[in-house]
């Protein structure tokens, strides 16, 4: 099982951070721990890449707002997608 993710760009709105990524669940991965750069995450989307439809659901698997910048996402298996944090702090 492996999942990868990257922190692919960020910008500011209004008070607010939003950083912007993707990640890769490949060998049979189900999900991992996606590092935001925030300090904290009030708002995180998730949304599957590619040609085929993801089988199942994506999930946050935290509670929000999140006094941290680590995420854990949950995914079916080998899923391909990107994801959107919004909070506060510095990226």
């Amino acid at each position: 099982m492996a999942f990868t993710y990257t922190l692919t760009s960020n910008t500011v709105m209004g008070n607010k951070r939003i950083a912007i990524g993707t990640f890769t669940n490949s060998a049979g991965g189900t999900g991992g721990e996606v590092v935001t750069g925030l300090n904290r995450v009030d708002f995180m989307t998730l949304t599957t890449t590619g040609t085929i439809a993801a089988p199942g659901e994506l999930v946050v698997n935290e509670t929000l707002p999140l006094e941290s910048g680590s995420v854990t996402i949950v995914t079916s298996a080998d899923i391909v997608g990107v994801w959107m944090a919004i909070g506060d702090g510095v990226i």
